[in-house]
């Protein structure tokens, strides 16, 4: 027998366990009702997401410099205290 149909088999095994458990209603439901909740939400259009991109990658890009500069700096006074004591 080839590998492929074992595989098959397995798999169907699987579902008819799960189908019967009822885990496959289950995931339906919850499927159907995360559809729901999604229709809900309120979307950013593509402006508003255009804008907020740039908000965070300004942001990272600030964060990014300070903590350069602060390990530049740390490392040069620790590296001057270290003169200081040899």
């Amino acid at each position: 027998m080839d590998k492929s149909y074992i595989a098959i088999i397995v798999l169907a095994v699987v579902f008819a366990f799960l189908w019967k458990k009822g885990y496959v209603a289950a995931l339906a439901r919850f499927s159907g009702e995360t559809k729901q909740e999604l229709l809900k939400c309120s979307w950013p259009s593509a402006e508003e997401l255009k804008g907020s991109t740039i908000v965070v990658v300004v942001a990272t890009l600030c964060i990014a410099v300070f903590t350069f500069f602060s390990d530049f700096l740390v490392q040069g006074g620790l590296k001057w205290l270290l003169k200081l004591t040899n």
